[in-house]
């Protein structure tokens, strides 16, 4: 299944969740305002947990492996 897309004539090109018409970002916004997955998925039902897991996960691997560590 596709996670995200995007195309110009839906919502202006921004990403969103494949097979909704939910900004990418908006899972990013509640995540900051300290809302859980469950809330967001409460809020946006067309969204599945399978999508949010995947791009959580894309965004670990994201992480850079040698980043120095502070005390």
């Amino acid at each position: 299944m596709e996670t995200i897309a995007s195309n110009p004539r839906i919502l202006g090109g921004t990403f969103y969740f494949a097979g909704t018409r939910v900004p990418a970002e908006a899972l990013c916004d509640h995540l900051r305002r300290d809302y859980t997955v469950d809330y967001f998925l409460a809020q946006f039902s067309t969204v599945t947990r399978e999508q949010v897991d995947a791009i959580l996960a894309n965004a670990q691997h994201q992480l850079p492996k040698n980043a120095k560590r502070v005390a």
